[in-house]
């Protein structure tokens, strides 16, 4: 390799990896109890320290027209035109686990962002703001319980 080659390559290493260390991917393993019904649609999203939409981390369930039975994201997410990009999955039935994988900023864990989960299945109660979870390192890695459709949800960080 030619000198001024050898030096490009460095030079972009250099500017590529601080730019990987400064996010990490977050692992949501969310446990369903088994609640009699069918298939849960549910969105996982993160919330920041005022309670404020800050971006979809998952949807399962696709049919776009029963988004407004998962009632907080729907409202906090409405301004999002790309909330759906890539984010959405299959209805996870009931006892079954939902396992999702996401890049998150650095800047994001520590700092009261919050991971919230609403739930909804057909012909049941539906349930916003069923699970909620500072995105802190002192909770990975322990499971918190859900109020109807989640028996545990536990995150991990990488």
């Amino acid at each position: 390799m030619s000198r001024p080659l050898l030096t490009v390559l460095a030079a972009a290493c250099a500017l590529a990896l601080p730019a990987l260390a400064h996010s990490r991917q977050v692992t949501l393993t969310a446990q369903l109890k088994n609640y009699g019904g069918d298939g849960a649609y549910l969105a996982a999203y993160l919330t920041d320290a005022k309670g404020a939409y800050a971006g979809t981390l998952w949807v399962a369930g696709g049919k776009a027209k029963y988004y407004k039975h998962l009632s907080d994201w729907n409202r906090l997410s409405s301004g999002d035109a790309k909330r759906l990009n890539g984010v959405t999955g299959a209805s996870v039935g009931a006892g079954r686990t939902l396992k999702v994988t996401a890049d998150l900023a650095d800047a994001l864990i520590d700092a009261g962002y919050e991971i919230r989960i609403d739930a909804a299945a057909e012909d049941m109660r539906d349930s916003p703001s069923e699970i909620r979870v500072p995105l802190t390192t002192g909770n990975a890695g322990k499971p918190q319980a859900g109020k109807q459709y989640i028996q545990s949800l536990t995150f991990q960080l990488q």
